[in-house]
């Protein structure tokens, strides 16, 4: 009975989430580069040095390039997957809920448009100062200095430390199909695969530093 309202629960969430849309010119709360983004309190070095002992390499980049054209045209279909996962695990789906307890559709609606270019984003693997500063805004918006404010939701007050790096796990491994759906070869998917996993690791890290106290990061 559990499973099966659970289930129900998950396409209750996709039909009520609206498709992500490549073209739209503007996404509510996206800010990569806008003025109002504070700068990162970590440095295009201090990335260089993470990248370094993570082994992410120029050739992961190239990698996560080349899955660009690759998953650009299944950006909705991977968000199923993703919503759907959310939808069926209470842990997380805490995160998005009203006061009540009861999903946020209008909530979900909104962060399904910024996670759909937020693959698109990673896939081009550009990692400059702006980038930086976006992550840092990111990582704000997880913990409780800055959780709900974008889409004015009555939530939870920030997603657990616990649970961003978790999240690796889950987002890259069901990524790996739709990496694999266009005949790229075997070695090519697991290249591909294995710069996603480095990728999203590397940005739950930064994301990490609104959790951490000052000169700990």
């Amino acid at each position: 009975m559990k499973h099966t309202t659970l289930a129900c629960l998950a396409a209750m969430l996709l039909l009520q989430s609206p498709a992500w849309s490549a073209p739209e010119p503007t996404i509510p709360g996206y800010s990569l580069g806008q003025p109002q983004v504070a700068r990162a309190p970590y440095s295009e070095a201090d990335l260089a040095a993470l990248k370094k002992v993570m082994l992410f390499s120029d050739d992961d980049a190239l990698a996560l390039r080349q899955s660009k054209p690759i998953l650009a045209d299944q950006v909705d279909a991977i968000l199923d997957v993703w919503y759907g996962f959310v939808a069926s695990t209470p842990e997380l789906l805490r995160y998005f809920s009203d006061a009540a307890g009861k999903p946020d559709a209008a909530y979900l609606a909104a962060v399904r448009k910024r996670f759909g270019q937020w693959i698109l984003d990673t896939a081009d693997a550009n990692y400059d100062q702006r980038w930086l500063d976006y992550q840092y805004e990111i990582g704000l918006r997880h913990s409780r200095l800055k959780k709900n404010r974008t889409d004015s939701a009555r939530s939870v007050a920030q997603i657990d430390f616990r649970y961003l790096s978790a999240l690796t796990i889950p987002v890259t491994t069901t990524l790996k199909p739709f990496l694999a759906s266009k005949g790229a070869s075997p070695s090519e998917v697991e290249r591909m695969h294995a710069a996603w996993v480095k990728a999203v690791l590397l940005q739950t890290i930064l994301w990490s530093h609104p959790y951490v106290r000052d000169g700990q990061f």
